[in-house]
């Protein structure tokens, strides 16, 4: 089932003391039921942590254990695999296989899977030096300000003194070491100043560089990257961009200068080295619709696109090098979560070769009505929770009785049999149009407690389930 709201691991888990029961319990506090596959992703997530207490000769053969996550949508598979890397804190990277079948079985566009993982690495591991330097950055973007402020006074002259506290500078002739002192003074009192935010409306001048990187396409089936090719490092400072003067905000210009100290701060070719090692030990990647391509060549028609869509994927699970242009990307431990509803095909449809390479199979349960009261109330950022603190936020709060909580999970269990059945994906949409009319209403809503009882439910919901065309309020 499907939790909508993002919601952290506790601070105090950390990963590698934390026991597969205690990786459920946690899984627990985000999605409902579905035990058995999440004992798997469990298990598969410890396995990593033990691999890397292994001795490296033989760490470097434990292979991991790639899962086949089979149900219909709706029922938490994606969810699950999302929350696990979230609380592995692992780059993730959701992909549908049948995308890949718009390319047919020429197509190595797999291996652009691989080179988004790394992205995502690259910018999870920036974003991590980032904040190791945020307080040097921020004392160095401090005194960059400040001497925008105020130049620092050359020795023949004096210096404009800077007033606290009429914000007004003033000239001042004082020479030698009390002119120095005056200095430091005044600069601690724009120094305090400025940490309050007084200063943020104040204009200063400031060096700016326009980028201008141009687009550039070169045809052909492979991209710049399978060939190999950084335009950045071929062409060198040639379109780095110019630089012009500018008068900026204060605060703008703080933002500006964050930037420009981080990038300086920050050493990428370090950056890319551990992102890479950290999608390499590290990485998920969630291949949905897999029961889409399990299909058998049999000489024409979509068949024959679907294995060869099974064939590019084959060396990426198995483990090969691609190129990314950060560097070259091994894929042998990386772990793959393939996920379908399988109700046309099966598992066993898929060529062998690729089915030896997911060794582990979970069934995932169709959800119960009684699934779906509990995944109104239980979990941590539970579909009810999310629209009480919405219209809370305009100074409305509802009320749901346990007879609602009964009737909302009755009636999604109905349009799941009527229709196509989307698992919790269906709640999503009855409560959008059970508080609709609250939630149009808003701020103006008299009086500002609402209570919604099995009554009310009935009353927006009942006609609209009857309809024989639900597709026009229900998806």
């Amino acid at each position: 089932m499907v939790i909508y709201l993002a919601g952290e691991v506790d601070e105090e888990a950390r990963l590698d003391e934390m026991s597969p029961r205690q990786i459920v319990t946690e899984l627990d506090k985000h999605v409902v039921g579905q035990r058995n596959a999440k004992r798997a992703v469990a298990i598969a997530l410890r396995n990593r942590v033990r691999r890397q207490k292994l001795a490296p000769e033989m760490a470097v053969d434990v292979m991991p254990k790639n899962i086949i996550m089979i149900g219909s949508t709706g029922v938490g598979k994606t969810e699950i695999a999302r929350r696990l890397a979230r609380m592995s804190n692992s780059p993730f990277l959701k992909v549908e296989a049948s995308k890949f079948t718009e390319v047919g079985y020429v197509g190595r566009d797999v291996e652009s899977m691989i080179r988004d993982l790394t992205e995502i690495s690259v910018e999870m591991t920036r974003q991590e030096k980032s904040e190791e330097v945020a307080e040097k950055a921020e004392l160095n973007v401090e005194e960059r300000i400040l001497d925008l402020l105020l130049p620092p006074p050359r020795s023949s002259m004096g210096f404009y003194d800077f007033d606290a506290d009429t914000t007004e500078e003033q000239s001042t002739d004082i020479d030698g070491p009390a002119r120095d002192e005056q200095f430091q003074r005044t600069r601690e009192k724009l120094r305090t100043q400025l940490r309050s935010g007084k200063l943020d409306n104040r204009l200063v001048e400031l060096e700016v560089r326009e980028k201008n990187f141009p687009v550039i396409e070169l045809a052909g089936p492979q991209g710049v990257e399978e060939m190999g090719i950084n335009m950045k490092d071929m062409l060198g400072n040639l379109f780095q961009g110019r630089t012009k003067r500018r008068k900026l905000r204060v605060d703008e210009a703080m933002e500006y200068l964050m930037q420009e100290e981080e990038e300086r701060l920050i050493d990428m070719d370090q950056v890319a080295r551990a992102a890479i090692e950290r999608v390499e030990n590290s990485g998920i990647i969630f291949l949905d619709e897999i029961d889409k391509i399990a299909g058998r060549e049999s000489g024409h028609g979509p068949d024959v696109s679907r294995e060869g869509v099974q064939r590019d994927i084959l060396p990426i699970v198995e483990g090969t090098t691609v190129n990314s242009r950060y560097g070259m990307v091994r894929t042998d431990h990386i772990l793959f979560i393939a996920a379908g509803a399988f109700h046309v095909s099966k598992p066993s449809d898929l060529i062998p070769e690729l089915q030896g390479r997911f060794p582990i199979r979970v069934e995932l349960e169709s959800l119960t009505v009684d699934d779906f009261k509990r995944i109104l109330t239980e979990p941590r950022n539970a579909l009810i929770k999310q629209y009480q603190a919405m219209m809370e936020t305009e100074g409305v709060t509802i009320e749901f009785t346990s007879d609602a909580i009964d009737s909302i999970a009755n009636y999604a269990a109905q349009v799941n049999q009527q229709t196509e059945n989307i698992g919790a994906r269906r709640l999503q949409t009855i409560m959008e149009k059970l508080l609709e009319e609250i939630s149009f209403e808003g701020p103006d809503l008299d009086p500002k407690h609402q209570r919604i009882d099995a009554a009310y439910v009935s009353g927006m919901l009942s006609e609209t389930v009857k309809d024989q065309d639900l597709s026009r309020y229900i998806l």
